[in-house]
């Protein structure tokens, strides 16, 4: 009933739900977010992977700064320095600093490991979507396809790209990229199955809703978050993937700084000269260790089940 409220100007009609109107609904965003902020916080291994991440970005953007030497500076007076003095982590059997590049090398990691999930983000994005909501012969070529990219390990699939497209960084995103898009678009169309059938998907057809307009507006965005955690957790797999590939002969320049070819340089060494192979070692398995810990933390954060 609305409330009359007398004034100087006479009978005012009071409307003290006005100011109000659409603070509800921005209240339980915040509310929601400061939610699975708290529960994120609140896991200590998911922190010390979001601060190893954050390292590793730090230390990738700011390398020409904390490196010591240039990279490719060989010095052939000071070949396999053990560590300590002027090479806290040695050098190689070229005389270039092991710490030098070991930090450039970071930006490798950082930009094969995002770039490569990124692609494979896209494409599985799409072609889930498409499989998960109209189904029938859709869903089945997209899933037969989907499997043809299974019976390929990811290694051999990638080499054989490489090898046709040739070395580099962009082939290496795109090979790891290719072969990594159907486990997204297959966890996303598994998703999208039971979300479909949601009242609210539905009312907005029977509203007169376009299919895009469905998929964008109700379906992707209630469904695609176990998609985005499990992509978090594996850059640290592409970043693994892609130093084995270096290892192996078939990735970036071997003169380029990268951890994967900096192994493959120390190889010779085992068992003489260890700190050649130990540090970029040591470096590739904290990094994937931390983006696993980031992603499990997102897991149990956004998790509606774990509230």
């Amino acid at each position: 009933m609305t409330e009359l409220v007398t004034g100087t100007g006479g009978p005012v009609q009071a409307d003290p739900a006005a100011p109000q109107q659409g603070a509800e609904p921005s209240v339980a965003r915040v509310s929601q977010w400061s939610d699975i902020r708290h529960r994120f916080m609140a896991n200590k291994l998911a922190v010390v992977g979001l601060l190893i991440i954050a390292v590793l970005i730090l230390v990738a953007v700011l390398a020409p700064v904390l490196a010591p030497y240039d990279p490719l500076n060989q010095d052939l007076n000071q070949t396999l320095q053990s560590p300590g003095g002027q090479h806290l982590l040695g050098t190689d059997a070229l005389g270039r600093d092991q710490l030098s590049r070991l930090i450039y090398g970071s930006r490798i990691a950082v930009i094969v490991g995002l770039a490569s999930i990124l692609v494979a983000l896209v494409i599985g994005i799409v072609l889930g979507a498409l499989s998960g909501y109209f189904g029938g012969w859709v869903d089945t070529v997209i899933m037969r396809a989907a499997d043809i990219f299974f019976a390929f390990p990811l290694l051999i699939g990638s080499i054989v790209i490489i090898l046709l497209m040739g070395r580099g960084v962009l082939p290496v995103v795109l090979s790891l990229g290719i072969f990594t898009w159907a486990t997204f678009a297959r966890l996303l169309r598994s998703q999208i199955l039971s979300v479909r059938e949601m009242d609210y998907v539905h009312a907005a057809k029977a509203l007169g809703a376009s299919r895009g307009r469905i998929i964008r507006k109700h379906i992707l965005p209630n469904s695609i978050t176990s998609v985005l955690v499990y992509g978090t957790s594996n850059v640290g797999i592409a970043i693994v993937a892609e130093a084995s590939l270096s290892y192996l002969g078939v990735g970036v320049d071997p003169q380029v700084a990268e951890w994967g070819n900096m192994i493959a340089a120390g190889r010779n060494f085992m068992g003489v000269k260890d700190f050649m192979w130990t540090s970029p070692s040591i470096a590739i398995v904290i990094t994937a260790l931390g983006f696993i810990l980031l992603g499990n933390g997102l897991r149990d954060a956004l998790d509606p089940k774990l509230r």
